[in-house]
Parts: C-alpha cells; sequence; structure tokens
C-alpha cells in the first residue's frame, strides 16, 4: 500500500538510526523479536525486558483514574520485575473542567494530561508507560513529556480497550 511512497532522504534516515541515542533503541527493541523471539513475549513483559536492557531506573506510569485497579496490578508484575514504577493519574492536581475548558460547565475534577506530563517530568523519569489516557489527552500528554515513552493500553470504552476488536466487525 505505501511502497510507492518515499519522499523522504534515506541517507539522512539511516544516519538518525546510527546516531546513539536510537541506535540502543533499535538495538534493544531487536533483542525483544530476533532469532526466533517474535511472538513470545506478551507486551507486557516486552516492556520489562526492554527496561531492563535500556536500563531504565525510574519508569513512569501515566494513567487514567478509572484503570486504578488495573495499574495498581501492573505496577506489582513490574516490582516483581526488579522494576521501579511511578504512577501518575490523569487526575494528578484535581483540577475543574471549567478551569481548562472555557466551553463547559461541569465544575467536576477532570483529566489533567499535561500536569501529568509535567509531574512526571519533576520526577525524573526515564521512560514512560501509558496506559488508558483518553484520546486527545494522550496527545497533549505525548507533546509534554520529556522522555521516551510506549503505550501500554489505549481507552476504548466500546471494545473494552481493544481496538482491533472494531476492524474484525468489517
Amino acid at each position: 500500500m505505501s511502497c510507492e511512497r518515499e519522499s523522504f532522504n534515506k541517507e539522512e534516515t539511516i544516519n538518525q538510526y546510527l546516531e546513539i541515542r536510537n541506535s540502543k533503541i533499535v538495538e534493544a527493541a531487536s533483542e525483544l523479536v530476533d532469532n526466533g523471539k517474535a511472538g513470545t513475549l506478551s507486551r507486557i513483559e516486552e516492556i520489562i525486558e526492554f527496561s531492563k536492557t535500556m536500563n531504565y531506573k525510574n519508569i513512569g506510569l501515566a494513567y487514567c483514574y478509572g484503570m486504578e485497579k488495573q495499574a495498581k496490578v501492573l505496577q506489582t508484575i513490574f516490582s516483581e520485575n526488579g522494576l521501579v514504577i511511578i504512577p501518575i493519574s490523569c487526575s494528578v492536581g484535581g483540577l475543574k473542567q471549567s478551569e481548562i475548558n472555557t466551553t463547559t460547565c461541569i465544575h467536576k475534577v477532570t483529566c489533567n494530561p499535561i500536569g501529568q506530563a509535567q509531574q512526571l517530568n519533576a520526577e525524573n523519569i526515564d521512560f514512560t508507560i501509558i496506559f488508558g489516557i483518553c484520546l486527545g489527552h494522550d496527545i497533549l500528554l505525548q507533546r509534554n513529556l520529556n522522555m521516551d515513552f510506549t503505550t501500554l493500553v489505549v481507552k476504548d470504552r466500546v471494545f473494552h480497550h481493544n481496538p482491533l476488536k472494531a476492524l474484525e466487525i468489517k
């Protein structure tokens, strides 16, 4: 589908891959799939192995307050594997929706993805796992993070956080 779309400079692209900050990630990611290892680890297991290979000391968990129970389970799994997780809820700071959205009349505590990113940045996080953040809020979170990050769970309220299910229906 996209083979004929190559308007990038291949030499520049290769040079970017060879930069130390990128080559470390390429090497760590390839360890997860090379030599027949592809398909043998769950995404959680991959993140654990990747984090260890990258020598991440402080791992942030940017999670949705509605998934706090699952976030605690994930934190336990990572702790059992020798990793330090610093969880930051989307409701950090207790901002009211009416404080950040001038078009609403809702005065309840709302998601605060910018504050969530600011808190993760202040904690000197090496790597952040994004866990069930709302669409739009995930964009604001990612725009404001100062570290590497990956998404473990995307929010999909209809398909129990598995958006691929929608493609099976079509």
